[in-house]
């Protein structure tokens, strides 16, 4: 049986590359676990869950989305009873957006597929690695001018 083919050793010594492919694959095993809409859907969650009652706007510059794809998520969400838009106290011109119980129980279901497409992603790393690969890409992403949420 042939062994199968392998890219050029200049390329796998680019961690760009290297980064580009392992995304690319994650992205994919993504799709298996949770439709497009659904991975929009847990990062609008995950941000009301961690950062709390922000307006639209804010949960855009957040997440790095227009401010027109925030609407048609936020829209679904609360059309699921996942998230209450409530007139902003400070501007009655703007909403917040708060996360319901019924969305934080959403979350979780999320997380559980997301947690099952780490798992795969990831599983020839040990715990440890793990948490080493996350703190090195958080400090390139962190510190790069380059990057924006």
């Amino acid at each position: 049986m042939p062994e199968p083919a392998r890219p050029p050793a200049r390329l796998r010594a680019l961690l760009s590359w290297q980064a580009n492919k392992v995304a690319t694959v994650g992205t994919r095993l993504t799709a298996q676990q949770m439709p497009l809409s659904a991975r929009t859907d847990f990062a609008v969650l995950a941000a009301l869950d961690e950062f709390g009652t922000m307006s639209q706007a804010d949960l855009g510059r957040r997440l790095g989305l227009d401010r027109n794809d925030v609407s048609v998520v936020v829209t679904r969400l609360e059309a699921d009873a996942n998230v209450q838009r409530v007139p902003d106290p400070a501007d009655s011109r703007r909403n917040r957006v708060v996360l319901r119980a019924r969305g934080r129980r959403y979350l979780d279901e999320l997380q559980e597929r997301a947690d099952l497409v780490q798992e795969s992603l990831l599983a020839r790393l040990g715990t440890r690695e793990r948490e080493q690969l996350r703190l090195l890409l958080d400090q390139v992403l962190d510190e790069h001018p380059g990057w924006s949420a």
